[in-house]
């Protein structure tokens, strides 16, 4: 059985959440599969460049199509029973421009969704998020969580209680960097943030009087250094389709707070203090709360590594072989 793996088009020196998915996937696939990766020739910019796209894919087609993300508008001329879609988020149906969000409900959300035979998102919130913008019948969509990579593994460390360095992962505006700042104003810590960041949050980490460390561009064995050098783990977001970070301090064994909206709960189970994102006395309580009950915080940690088990990369690829084996059976 040939299964099609469809992307976008990479762009340089940026790491991508949906290329590192499911190249994981792919290196577990029972022998019975062939897994083809198809790269788009062009980025995904421009009416043209897209129409391109969609007509480039119709003849590199397999027994199972799979559309793993952003390019959704690549199921338009697939065969729609072989078709997979999966869908990451919906932070598009968050423009500013209602016109334009319009056009984006319809060409990458709605067509897309009813032009593949099966959809999966990474969490069931993502799931019920998309039913909000499209009516189909929600047993064409499956949900199927991310795989964690096989790089990550438990490691220990002593919490340093004097000064512990906080670990917090993207900087985009969805990831709360302002807020956070604000919260750990006279908190005796530092931060250390991985991605790139912008001057209103540099100014802010300042006049807080933050002690943060910055990297951008961090290989994967890079990250896992950061998270074993890590103390603990924030991740207070205000929009998270899923939210790896979460399960990935999970795995190496650090107390985890994250926001209590949309899939995050979901995804950290009882493995994590759940704070209003939009609080700044709440975040700061609940890494106060982390910081200053030992014993609270072992139950985190504890509870973390028995929830990081549903992410396994078995767990997910063997639930995706028996989606492809289906198809291909019907």
């Amino acid at each position: 059985m040939k299964v099609v793996f469809f992307q976008r088009k990479p762009r340089p020196n940026k790491n991508f959440s949906i290329e590192i998915l499911f190249e994981q996937i792919r290196s577990h696939l029972s022998k019975d599969i062939e897994p083809i990766t198809e790269i788009a020739r062009y980025y995904s910019e421009g009416i043209l460049k897209r129409i391109y796209i969609t007509l480039e894919f119709v003849f590199k087609q397999g027994d199972v199509n799979h559309v793993t993300g952003d390019i959704t508008f690549a199921t338009y001329f697939l065969r729609k029973k072989k078709t997979v879609l999966t869908i990451l988020d919906l932070g598009l149906m968050n423009h500013p421009n209602p016109f334009l969000r319009k056009i984006l409900q319809i060409f990458w959300v709605q067509i897309p969704v009813k032009r593949a035979g099966y959809v999966t998102t990474i969490s069931a919130a993502t799931k019920t998020e998309l039913l909000k913008f499209v009516n189909v019948d929600e047993q064409k969509i499956q949900v199927l969580y991310i795989p964690v990579a096989d790089l990550m593994e438990y490691s220990p460390k002593n919490f340093n209680t004097d000064k512990p360095t906080i670990l917090q992962i993207g900087t985009k505006d969805n990831k709360n960097i302002i807020r956070l700042a604000e919260s750990l104003k006279g908190i005796t810590c530092k931060l250390s943030i991985v991605g790139e960041l912008t001057n209103q949050q540099i100014n802010t980490l300042k006049k807080n009087n933050i002690d943060y460390v910055n990297v951008v561009n961090i290989s994967n064995k890079e990250l896992k250094q950061k998270y074993e050098e890590a103390d603990m783990l924030t991740f207070v977001s205000t929009y998270e389709g899923f939210g790896m970070p979460i399960v990935e301090a999970q795995i190496v064994g650090r107390p985890v707070i994250t926001s209590n909206l949309l899939s995050m709960p979901e995804v950290a189970g009882d493995g994590a203090h759940l704070i209003d994102p939009y609080s700044v006395e709440d975040i700061k309580r609940g890494i106060l709360k982390i910081i200053d009950d030992k014993a609270y915080r072992n139950i985190l940690i504890e509870k973390g590594r028995e929830n990081a088990i549903r992410f396994s990369v078995e767990t997910i690829t063997n639930q995706y072989v028996d989606l492809y084996q289906h198809i291909f059976k019907s």
